[in-house]
């Protein structure tokens, strides 16, 4: 069954979907923790990552040379950690090319101090973290948004991760014995995922139909403030080992990634106006990886209880259930598959009421999203081949990402490409015209 077209159907691109958790993919790498310092003395480290590549979109082609671009081609990061005895210090930063002069070619990644003090840790600063068992895309990693403004930053669908962004916070970290622990988060304050620019190939196409509905000389108006104590979120989160089990429980309280569209008709019942809230919302939920019978399980579920707990109130989101559920194995041949299963169930559905303004208004109660990939290396591990995909059932859209890595030594050189298909209405169907390929170079360091 297809969704209906509401006014607002998706405001940032995989906002709720994306933005619910992201971590590696299966076959990607993170950011690793810097290293503890063994003595008394100061150590300290620099590391980072160098990238030329070239995008291209076929769909540009017919137009000449005039109308394709090759991308910035450069980009990097560096990594600066110090550590003496009991803390540690990073600064990381992203380098982009600004051709135009029009800003600063290096810009702040991650910047925090760590601290330790016994069986406790802390971290405070601007950092990144991923809570869940989930391979991608799991429903308790909800505290960094994604930056989903272009999804050519990807190298494959197995990096989402380098996709969040960093957020000003508290991290603590009780250790209990060698396998629990109980951690504790405070962000002071709410970062929503950034809107493409209004002329970007991948500003929703859904949200752009609805501003051109408002009356001349009018925009969309945002909630202010956003720094401030209002918008304060925090949680709990306890992890422990019962035999080959990884268990973890946690609490959140947030703001759901995905804003409330408010809507004001005049008498003539046109578009007034627009606002956009983002709804607080309490999360509880409990995840799980084991390996029963050769197969690497990892399962998360979640409950997201909004204030619209009667599910009557057209400008707040319903409570709704969120799940993950995925495993990787071997398969004959030494190919290697990543299968997961994620998405969301609507409550109180037959609540919701008949104004069309209504938010989730001629939506589809239930999301689900299947994701997987297949890799196989070659020449001792030299050449990677891996083709990944989603699909989204209820919207019937998908985007197909095939992949290979070649390696020697400390450089690699890659080839991505993404399609995106299916309904229009959808997700990925609305980008059906951004296909695109990349290729490049990268070296860490």
């Amino acid at each position: 069954m297809k969704r209906a077209r509401p006014l607002l159907c998706w405001f940032f691109l995989l906002a709720s979907g994306l933005a619910a958790g992201a971590q590696d993919f299966g076959f990607g790498f993170g950011a690793a923790d810097p290293p503890a310092s063994s003595g008394g003395g100061l150590g300290a480290s620099v590391g980072g990552e160098v990238r030329a590549a070239v995008i291209a979109y076929p769909g540009d082609f017919s137009g000449g040379p005039g109308k394709v671009s090759l991308g910035n081609i450069f980009s990097g990061a560096l990594k600066f950690s110090a550590g003496a005895s009991g803390v540690e210090a990073v600064i990381a930063l992203s380098l982009t090319p600004v051709f135009d002069g029009a800003g600063s070619p290096v810009a702040l990644d991650e910047a925090y101090l760590r601290g330790r003090f016994g069986s406790f840790t802390l971290e405070a600063g601007l950092l990144t973290l991923t809570w869940g068992k989930a391979d991608s895309l799991g429903p308790l990693d909800v505290i960094n948004p994604l930056d989903a403004a272009d999804l050519t930053g990807l190298s494959g669908l197995d990096d989402f991760a380098s996709l969040k962004i960093p957020r000003p916070l508290l991290h603590g970290t009780y250790h209990i014995g060698s396998w629990t622990k109980v951690e504790g988060v405070f962000v002071p304050w709410y970062q929503p995922a950034p809107l493409p620019a209004a002329d970007s190939r991948w500003f929703p196409p859904a949200m752009k139909v609805m501003i051109d509905m408002l009356p001349s000389n009018t925009a969309p108006s945002y909630p202010g403030a956003l720094d401030s104590l209002e918008y304060a979120q925090g949680g709990v989160r306890f992890t422990t080992t019962l035999g080959s089990a990884d268990l973890g429980f946690q609490y959140y309280y947030g703001r759901l990634a995905t804003p409330a569209a408010i809507l004001s008709f005049n008498a003539s019942y046109t578009l007034d106006s627009i606002s956009f809230e983002y709804n607080p919302y309490h999360q509880v939920g409990l995840d799980y990886a084991g390996v029963i019978a050769g197969f690497n399980l990892r399962v998360e579920g979640a409950l997201n209880l909004t204030a619209d707990l009667k599910g009557d109130d057209g400008q707040v989101y319903n409570p709704h259930a969120a799940w993950s559920a995925g495993f990787d194995r071997t398969l004959p041949g030494d190919i290697m598959l990543n299968l997961q299963g994620s998405g969301t169930a609507r409550l109180f559905n037959d609540k919701l009421g008949g104004n069309p303004a209504d938010i989730e208004a001629g939506t589809d109660p239930t999301a689900t999203r299947i994701m997987a990939a297949l890799s196989r290396s070659f020449f001792r591990g030299e050449l990677e081949v891996r083709l990944a995909g989603i699909y989204e059932i209820e919207a019937e859209d998908f985007l197909l990402a095939p992949g290979l890595t070649w390696t020697k030594g400390d450089i690699s050189l890659f080839f991505f490409a993404a399609f995106f298909g299916g309904d229009r209405e959808g997700q990925f169907g609305q980008y059906r015209d951004n296909h695109f390929l990349k290729l490049g170079l990268r070296t860490v360091f």
